[in-house]
């Protein structure tokens, strides 16, 4: 199981969200490459990024400022970078492997343009990745802030057929509260899917990545973790130590 420590970006910094609430948002660093430095001497061999302020069509030096983050985080050695985050277009999704991310996260257009979705599944193969986030059972959008009248059962059958062959799958009313996970929910979302999942949302302790390391290779591709993370829930070490349960 891969462990995903989590850089997601504003203006240049190191944030989380609340439930993916903009207004909620607490900074952890403003430097984010030493936090990818620090991410890889502990022992991470992938980061997840997210652009929020791409998606959230932040001010063009917030996104240039992020930008720049993502290529010095992916010029640190000894990690992959998994990054999204209004990806919309094939030239976003240029631009992001242009500046080194190995896995692009393409969401809101899984539903609102699938193809555009289908064109860069095609193009880029398995460097592009679903990215689905769910609350209540319906698919949300444009980072979290719209309903897109579609249920999770309905959308993650259709990925596969869209060219996707990896998902991550965020659980809203999970994301930056600590309430812990549902593994049950995620075996039935990799059975929709046909494939394992990339979990996200929720991780509050060193169980919960137990928990999904125990659901098995079919179910788990990998976790992603953050504010447990940032705010010393466990350690690095500690959590993938875990996900090798």
């Amino acid at each position: 199981m891969i462990l995903f420590p989590a850089i997601d970006l504003v203006g240049g910094k190191v944030v989380r969200l609340q439930r993916g609430d903009r207004s909620r948002m607490d900074v952890y660093s403003d430097d984010p490459a030493a936090v990818a430095r620090d991410f890889a001497e502990r022992g991470a061999e992938w980061i997840h990024v997210v652009d929020l302020s791409a998606t959230f069509e932040e001010d063009e030096e917030a996104r240039a400022a992020n930008a720049a983050a993502i290529r010095a985080i992916c010029a640190t050695p000894g990690v992959k970078v998994d990054c999204g985050g209004g990806v919309r277009s094939i030239a976003a999704v240029a631009r992001l492997a242009d500046l080194g991310v190995r896995r692009i996260a393409i969401g809101t257009s899984l539903v609102r343009d699938p193809a555009f979705a289908e064109r860069a599944a095609a193009e880029y193969g398995e460097q592009v990745v679903a990215d689905v986030a769910a609350k209540d059972g319906v698919v949300k959008v444009n980072g979290w802030r719209e309903g897109a009248d579609l249920a999770v059962d309905e959308l993650l059958p259709r990925l596969a057929g869209l060219g996707f062959s990896h998902l991550v799958f965020t659980d809203i009313n999970r994301d930056g509260m600590q309430t812990g996970i549902d593994a049950d929910a995620y075996r039935r979302v990799a059975e929709l899917f046909g494939a394992p999942v990339v979990a996200s949302g929720g991780i509050t302790s060193t169980d919960d990545l137990r928990a999904l390391a125990a659901a098995g290779s079919d179910v788990i591709e990998g976790a992603i973790t953050g504010r447990a993370l940032y705010e010393g829930n466990f350690t690095l070490e500690e959590a993938l130590a875990a996900t090798r349960f």
